[in-house]
């Protein structure tokens, strides 16, 4: 089982980072405006989800990968905690309690992360 869950962990980061370059219109809505150059951001957040999910994989490498992975979550924390402030304006079509449950699961993604340092 701990297995499937690391292939799964690594996958889901993987697809979430393509999908920056695939669809960064909904990444660059869910970045707070105050962030510069979210263009650039965004790349580099795609980037770093394939990279560290993909270092997930060889034991050689598990622990960077997690690790990164750790700060990724927090480092992109505050897009949450924007989605929820400007739920009546940005992301009036999400349902206010989608958003606000948003923010403990990013715990949960930081606990599930930590099983692999």
């Amino acid at each position: 089982m701990r297995h499937l869950s690391l292939y799964l962990l690594s996958f889901m980061f993987v697809v979430a980072g393509v999908f920056h370059f695939a669809t960064p219109g909904y990444y660059l809505k869910v970045m707070p405006p105050y962030l510069p150059v979210p263009h650039i951001l965004n790349w580099i957040a795609g980037a770093a989800e394939i990279t560290l999910g993909l270092l997930l994989l060889p034991v050689a490498t598990r622990t960077y990968g997690a690790w990164g992975l750790i700060a990724l979550l927090i480092a992109v924390f505050p897009a949450n905690i924007y989605m929820y402030q400007a739920r009546h304006t940005v992301f009036a079509n999400y349902k206010d309690w989608a958003l606000l449950l948003r923010l403990p699961v990013q715990g949960l993604m930081i606990w599930w992360v930590y099983q692999y340092v």
